[in-house]
């Protein structure tokens, strides 16, 4: 019998999750799995069960919550044999939506419950994870103006949760007039790139911009790289094309956005840099950032249909064998 450690935020998203987090458990007892639950007391909290959970050698950790406790859960686990179970309880579930779990909402009260029903028998992946600055990412690390936004309207409370992507729409162009860009010289690989940017994402996922673009349409979870994207300019009016070009995915035919695939990379700036690793704000100190991959760190629990290829690698199978 698999033998797991349920975690559950009851500050994510927009509804407490303790019951809803209970009645996923359930699920899972039903399934034959051997779960414990403990709700967590805060960030570091996340990242300590998840440690525990592994150092006891558990088989999964699932985890209820957002974007957020799915990335400090991570954490704890990368490098174990523990793998990661997301129950999508917060407001955007990128992550989730990336390996196509049910959302938790108004219209779908029951989405932990199905979320745990397609884990239960999930064959386990390992994916690669990021690190910038020393803190590892899922899905993307950000520098200049998501970033910037995501600084001035972190943390939120749960009633601004409630009309998530309309608030941070309307953030995202409030923050925009005011914002100019920033000098970036970037090494990706020994490949140097020097410009004017709004933003530069370096993403692991096909997904972006809460789940509503597709950034990167070729990305795969095993490969061991990421794609970084630079978006030129300097204007409100630039930034507002840019939105339209990511949702209609178009940006990768536009002359104002650059695209490389990397292993290691340094961006630099002559200005302080705001950034953000999986929606969350990062502080910095400096005017330069460091961003690696280390490929195939990260076990995961992957329902077996998603709605895109996310490895190139068959179940069981690690790239390079």
């Amino acid at each position: 019998m698999p033998k797991a450690l349920l975690i559950y935020n009851p500050y994510a998203g927009r509804f407490p999750s303790g019951l809803l987090a209970e009645r996923a458990a359930v699920v899972l007892l039903h399934a034959g799995w051997m779960v414990q639950m403990e709700q967590t007391q805060g960030p570091e909290h996340v990242t300590a069960l998840a440690r525990q959970a592994a150092e006891q050698g558990l088989d999964a950790l699932f985890a209820v919550g957002g974007d957020g406790t799915v990335n400090l859960a991570a954490r704890g686990l990368v490098g174990s044999q523990t793998a990661l179970g997301v129950l999508p309880g917060g407001t955007a579930n990128v992550f989730a939506q990336e390996l196509g779990l049910s959302p938790l909402n108004w219209v779908n009260l029951l989405g932990l419950e199905e979320s745990a029903r397609r884990l239960a028998d999930a064959p386990t992946r390992s994916m690669d994870v990021g690190m910038c600055l020393g803190i590892p990412f899922l899905m993307w690390a950000g520098v200049g103006l998501d970033a910037f936004v995501i600084h001035h309207i972190e943390p939120r409370e749960r009633w601004e949760k409630t009309l998530a992507s309309v608030g941070y729409g309307a953030s995202s162009v409030w923050h925009a007039a005011f914002w100019r860009g920033i000098n970036l010289r970037v090494v990706a690989d020994g490949k140097e790139v020097s410009g004017h940017y709004l933003l530069a994402i370096v993403s692991n996922i096909h997904l972006y911009a809460g789940g509503m673009a597709q950034i990167s349409p070729d990305a795969c979870l095993d490969d061991g790289q990421m794609d970084l994207w630079l978006f030129e300019g300097d204007t409100i009016g630039n930034a507002v094309q840019h939105a339209w070009d990511l949702l209609a995915a178009r940006h990768m035919d536009s002359d104002l956005v650059h695209h490389l695939s990397f292993r290691h990379l340094v961006m630099e700036s002559d200005a302080p840099l705001y950034v953000q690793v999986d929606a969350e704000p990062v502080d910095v100190s400096g005017h330069s950032v460091e961003i690696s991959i280390q490929p195939q760190v990260l076990r995961v629990l992957v329902p077996e249909h998603t709605p895109r290829t996310l490895f190139r690698c068959e179940p069981g199978t690690n790239a390079g064998e």
